[in-house]
């Protein structure tokens, strides 16, 4: 057991810095600001206990019983929640009454250790409780994201299970519980990382479906017809999507809606998000243009079209075509005749 925890501490570390500086882009997270800036605090955090508990496992240093260590310790289940909140519930633009979070991470630097480790396992059971009740919320959308929901399923049983441990502390040996807890985080991270890489636009899909799930409707007083058929002059005619800068509040407000009016209007009317609306407006822009400019390069074409670099341009087209740019334009000037 403990070779396992020291092994998945050095592996959470280096996961943990990974995601902090690939996965947390605007990309992945559009508009919305505040879940990537704490997705980054959430993983950084864990990577300091993990930090702490591979010092505490293989050398004997005992960082454990720190300030420091109680800071982390009390700062996952607030970073977290702070995370997911606005993926679950839509947009949340920092508040002062977000600040009551940092209270109980303050005090926990104060408290003995023999209070700090059950407390902190309390608190994270009430924001374990909120989780539970939002994701049992989505349960209507589970057809569009199964394997996705499992697995964060599975996290939420890991999350019960330390827990469970953390609240049997004073019945356990100290190295097996920190080895056990170790451990779990270490497989939080497999998780997390089998999730992205199975569906990279995963953060995108929950905030759709939840946006779905939640949203009561603004289009009371709107002709949505005429609406549509202005989006659809904006993107054919006007060609509005070739600016990378486009969002939705822009692209609103030259429609004469609230953007949270165009967002329902695409969810409703066209059964998606913007932010999958605009890649594939651009993706099918790139399409015509790969075929009908032979001699123009696959980036030059993904910049003209709006997309930001040659990875967001790649990665979107292979979302929506199952296939890349290359074999896409290889594929059509076979079956195009001379």
């Amino acid at each position: 057991m403990l070779t396992i925890a020291i092994l998945l501490s050095g592996f959470s570390i280096f996961s943990a810095l990974i995601l902090a500086f690939s996965h947390f882009r605007s990309i992945n997270y559009p508009e919305q600001t505040q879940t990537r800036f704490m997705g980054v605090v959430l993983v950084l955090t864990l990577a300091g206990l993990q930090l702490i508990h591979f010092v505490y496992l293989q050398l004997g240093l005992s960082f454990i019983h720190s300030g420091m260590y109680q800071i982390l310790l009390f700062a996952v289940a607030p970073a977290f929640y702070l995370f997911s909140k606005p993926l679950l519930k839509g947009p949340d633009h920092f508040q002062a009454s977000h600040l009551k979070h940092a209270l109980p991470v303050i005090a926990g630097y104060w408290l003995p250790i023999s209070i700090a480790l059950p407390m902190a396992f309390i608190i994270g059971a009430g924001y374990l409780l909120w989780l539970s009740h939002s994701i049992y919320a989505l349960r209507e959308q589970r057809s569009r994201f199964h394997l996705e929901l499992t697995m964060l399923g599975m996290a939420f049983m890991i999350a019960l299970a330390v827990l469970i441990v953390g609240l049997s502390l004073p019945n356990l040996d100290e190295k097996l519980f920190f080895s056990l807890y170790a451990s779990a985080i270490g497989g939080a991270f497999i998780l997390i990382n089998l999730a992205i890489n199975l569906s990279p636009r995963l953060p995108t899909k929950i905030t759709e479906a939840a946006s779905e799930t939640y949203a009561t409707t603004t289009l009371s007083n709107v002709d949505c017809d005429a609406s549509l058929h202005k989006l659809t002059s904006l993107m054919t005619v006007d060609r509005v999507y070739e600016n990378n800068e486009l969002d939705l509040q822009t692209l609103a407000s030259q429609i004469d809606l609230s953007s949270h009016q165009l967002s329902e209007l695409i969810n409703t009317r066209l059964g998606k998000g913007f932010s999958r609306y605009m890649r594939e407006q651009r993706v099918d822009a790139a399409k015509s243009m790969l075929l009908a400019e032979s001699s123009a390069s696959v980036l030059s074409v993904g910049l003209s079209v709006g997309f930001t670099s040659q990875s967001n341009f790649y990665d979107a087209f292979r979302e929506i075509t199952d296939m890349t740019p290359g074999k896409f334009r290889k594929i059509g000037s076979i079956s195009t005749p001379e």
